[in-house]
Parts: structure tokens; sequence; C-alpha cells
């Protein structure tokens, strides 16, 4: 037994020992994290697990209002059970300004922190837009180069914060959240995002065609941090969770202690601050009475930038379900603010799991879902 467990320690160490060497000690990370709890890929939870950077509440908090009919329709029962099946922790339907329906699951309450995953990647183009009005970024054609002269040379000269902000970098990533070797996997365990960042290859045209990569999102944050001269949480702060009254302190994961965000993903906040943005933007960038956002970005970034692409703008997923127009912040395992301006209607919904994808469309059956059961709720009042 003794010959056993020298052999077990020694072979760990052996293990540990190639993992640092060859650059994958992100690996035992992962395996503390994640999969040693069960997980076959990042969770709501996760952020518990992780370093983290606040973002500071409101100093002047701003409530929803309730809306004269608050939850007096009730979700199906096929629906409360598809709830189950896929794990909701919320699901809030707001009309008029006002949240019409709301309810949590398990031990969730409206003051819950979640993991927002890509949701981000909408926020993040948000304060790129704002660091735009404000002047520290020149606009959309600014040339990554500017900031990181890495990207300087070959086809990434002609990469241009747009290029991010929209999906058409060409940058070399491989957007695979369940293998523990690809890229994105590696970021969202490695200890110097940056560094990672600035050692990556463009070896597609930038600006041509539209290809989700979070990597993407990620230099544009160290973009935004580089021109702002402040971190992407104090940015956020100060420029949006401030003026927008929010209630409470979110969390934002950082690679390391004093690190960078993870700003491809992982805000961790509730589905009443989340819907803020989907209000910001239905109102053309502003609130209450000032222009946080330009109206025109807020316009562009909820278009389609390439017509081969109609599901995807700026940081925003598209649809036109029901022949409405519906721009939505998307994430990871099926978190959703879904905007339908024409109805003056936001639909939000956090959980633990998504259902699956029909081969050829955009968008997973479980979004469909939320729409239809938000619809049929609205008809019955």
């Amino acid at each position: 037994m003794k010959k056993l467990i020298k052999f077990l320690l020694i072979f760990f160490a052996l293990v540990v020992a190639v993992a640092y060497a060859t650059d994958y000690d992100y690996l035992l990370k992962a395996v503390r994290t994640i999969y040693f709890k069960g997980h076959k890929t990042a969770y709501l939870d996760d952020y518990k697990v992780f370093e983290n950077r606040v973002i500071a509440k409101s100093s002047d908090p701003q409530p929803w209002n309730l809306h004269q009919a608050y939850n007096t329709v009730s979700v199906s029962d096929t629906m409360e059970a598809y709830h189950k099946k896929m794990g909701t922790v919320a699901f809030m339907v707001i009309k008029n300004d006002s949240i019409w329906y709301e309810k949590y699951y398990e031990d969730y309450h409206k003051a819950s922190l979640s993991n927002s995953f890509s949701m981000a990647k909408s926020i993040v183009v948000s304060l790129m837009g704002k660091a735009i009005m404000e002047g520290k970024i020149k606009s959309l054609d600014q040339l990554v180069s500017y900031y990181f002269p890495q990207f300087g040379k070959g086809l990434a000269k002609e990469l241009t914060v747009g290029d991010l902000a929209s999906m058409a970098s060409g940058l070399e990533w491989d957007e695979s959240y369940y293998s523990p070797f690809s890229i994105t996997t590696r970021a969202y365990f490695y200890d110097d995002l940056e560094n990672m960042m600035l050692t990556l290859n463009v070896v597609d045209q930038p600006g041509e065609a539209y290809k989700y990569l979070s990597g993407n999102t990620q230099l544009l944050g160290m973009i935004v941090e580089k021109a702002t001269g402040k971190t992407m949480s104090e940015y956020l702060s100060e420029n949006f969770w401030q003026p927008m009254g929010a209630e409470n302190d979110a969390l934002w994961q950082v690679d390391k202690p004093e690190g960078i965000e993870k700003a491809y993903c992982c805000i961790a906040s509730n589905a009443r601050d989340f819907s803020r943005f989907g209000k910001l933007y239905m109102q053309n960038g502003r609130w209450k009475n000032q222009q946080i956002l330009d109206s025109a970005m807020v316009a562009m970034f909820t278009r389609p930038r390439f017509e081969a692409s109609p599901q995807y703008g700026y940081g925003w997923w598209l649809s036109s379900y029901k022949n409405k127009r519906i721009f939505l912040m998307n994430g990871h395992l099926g978190q959703y603010v879904i905007c339908i301006p024409e109805d003056n209607l936001i639909i939000t919904r956090l959980g633990h799991l998504k259902d699956i994808r029909e081969e050829g469309d955009s968008f997973n059956k479980d979004f469909y879902a939320y729409i239809d059961e938000a619809y049929r709720m609205l008809n019955m009042n």
C-alpha cells in the first residue's frame, strides 16, 4: 500500500510538472474548479470558485416598476415542466417598462447572482460604444494595432475594433466549449489572458465575413481598458450600472488577482439588473434624461453587418421570429435578455441548461419556447 501511494504521488507530481512545462497547467485549474465538481463545462454559479472584480451598484438605485397586472397570469403547466427540465432559475417578462411577470426557482431570488456567460459580449460592445462617444476610441474603423502593435503585420494590420465587435476578425480561434484543449477552454482558466491574446494570429481577411469567436470580445475588452485607462468593471459601473440604477453589486471574473476581466463572458448579476441593458437599447440608448449611448450606435449594433449573416449585429444577436424585429443578449446554457421593440417587451431567462438546436438554425429551441410562452400569457390577460 505504501508503495502504491508513493507511486501515485510521484505520478501526480510528474503530471503536474509536465502540465506546467507544456503550458497546460490551466487544465489543473479546470479539473479543480469544474470537472471534479461534476460539470463538463462552465456552470451557472462558477463565479464562486474564480477571482472576481466588483461592479459597484448604483448610488441612486432605481427599482423596476411592477405592472398593475404583475403576476396575475401564471406560466402553463407545460412551460413549468419545461423550466424544471431546463433548470431555469429566473423567468421574467417586462411589458411597457414594468415587470409584468417574474418567477424564481431553486433557491434563487431577485438579487441572486448567476453567470451571464456570453451575454457579456453585448455589454462589452456597449463599453466600446461609450468609449467612442467620449472620443477615447476614434471610431469603429480604429485599427487594433494602434493599441497593440503586435497586430501591425500581415492581415492583422487591417483589423479594426468594429471587426472585433461584429465577429469579423479572422482570428485563429477554436470556439469549442467542451474540449479541454480548445483555446476557448484555455482562456476560461488561463492566468495570463493578455499575453495569450497578443500571441494570436489573424488567418482570414478581417471585415469580410461573420464568424463567432469569443477571442474577438476578449481583445475588444482589452482595447476598452487601454483606451479608457480603467478596468472594464470600473468603466461599466461608472457609465452604465450607476446611471441605470442597478440595485446590486455585480461581479466580473478576472484571470488572476488584480488581473483583467474575461471580457467574452462571466458577469455575475441577476435578471432585474441584466434586463436594464435591454431597456437601454429599447430606449435607443437613453435612460431618463441622459443619452448613455448614441442612438445611431444602438441602431447599428442591433442590425446585421453582413447580409449573409442576419443573425448577428455588433455584440447583439438578431431574429425575426413571429415576423417581429428582435435583438437579444445570448449566453451559454440559455441565458437571454430578449428585446421586442414592436411590443415594448423584454423577456429574460437565466438557467442551467439550453435545449437542442435544429440544423441550420441560429437559435436553440428554448429561445422560441420562452417567446411563445410570454405571448401566450400576455394574450390571457
